[in-house]
């Protein structure tokens, strides 16, 4: 039998869990959601503020970022689209469809661009010297880079394309590679900041590709309720916003996913009498990080480079097969 969130499920805690958990017997167990669900729950109850309404979740979009990303939408009618998975009735929200797409790489993308380049294994020491962050080191040089430069400027010759392990979406396409432009002779830490800030806005361009597939198919979202390992990077969400043109929003309560599992729990224990009214009651936005539009003309035209290195790397995929077969 499939319940719906915020149900019950059984009679009640059992005695022998009860007694495991130090928990009384008989107490409401709601009924589970996956974790990145979780955490969409967590985050999309600050849509709209005293209630989640459908136009407010028409416009937002849930982004769970860490080692891989999912990014969650959902609508009161099922809306198909290509490259993305679902719609899910129910799947998420009560009396909605979710769609969910994803990147298959993200903290791990980055981890990886800065481990392997020349200089990763000094920074590495020096951010273990310092009891510090290798993200914090590269922003601080980027900081001192980028000074009385247009913010994220610094990519204009260095262009990435972070399919590295595969596309999620919107190209659902895990023979795909990675790619890098502008590439020279020179590994400094400075090439390292910038090759950095440049896999940093090439994810930021892969969730600008899966909005604009979302809003072709009926969705206008301009607002990204983010949480997860990434939000706690700067630059990450700077890059976010300015490359997508959204307003960042993340939670009050950093941990979503658990937040999303108390909602749960809480419409289970007769707190609330409904998920919408629980999400409305326990979530809130903790701080808004908002697109700097003078920035807007520049992310266009890098966004039109990764367009771009996405199809010369299928054509040149179809040349080498076509030479292979002849």
């Amino acid at each position: 039998m499939v319940r719906p969130l915020g149900g019950t499920v059984g009679n009640g805690l059992s005695a022998k869990a009860a007694e495991e958990l130090g928990l009384k017997p008989g107490i409401p167990v709601g009924v589970s959601a996956i974790d990145a669900h979780a955490g969409g729950i967590g985050v999309l109850g600050s849509a709209s503020g005293e209630t989640v309404d459908d136009a407010a979740l028409d416009r937002s979009l849930a982004l769970i970022g860490g080692t891989s990303s999912c990014h969650m939408v959902v609508s009161r009618e099922a809306r198909y689209v290509e490259g993305i998975w679902g719609p899910y009735s129910e799947a998420m929200v009560p009396g909605t469809w979710l769609n969910e797409a994803g990147q298959s790489a993200v903290g791990s993308l980055i981890d990886f661009v800065i481990s392997s380049h020349a200089q990763g294994p000094a920074l590495a020491a020096q951010a273990k010297a310092e009891s510090r962050t290798v993200y914090e080191l590269l922003n601080e040089r980027l900081a001192l880079l980028e000074k009385d430069a247009l913010p994220g400027s610094l990519t204009a010759e260095f262009h990435v394309l972070p399919d590295f392990h595969g596309n999620r979406s919107p190209h659902a396409d895990p023979t795909l590679k990675g790619m890098i432009s502008g590439l020279s002779l020179s590994a400094s830490i400075d090439d390292l900041a910038r090759l950095y800030l440049a896999t940093i806005q090439a994810l930021a361009y892969g969730t600008r590709d899966i909005i604009a597939a979302l809003n072709a198919k009926g969705f206008a979202i301009d607002t990204i309720f983010a949480t997860g390992g990434g939000t706690k990077n700067p630059v990450f969400l700077r890059e976010h916003a300015n490359a997508t043109g959204c307003q960042l929003m993340l939670p009050q309560e950093p941990d979503a996913v658990l937040l999303g599992s108390a909602i749960l729990g809480a419409v289970a224990g007769g707190v609330y009498p409904t998920m919408r009214v629980a999400m409305s009651q326990m979530t809130r936005v903790g701080a808004e990080v908002a697109p700097d539009r003078r920035t807007a003309r520049y992310h266009k035209a890098k966004f039109t480079v990764f367009q771009a290195l996405h199809n010369e790397q299928i054509r040149h995929r179809t040349l080498m097969r076509d030479a292979l077969s002849a």
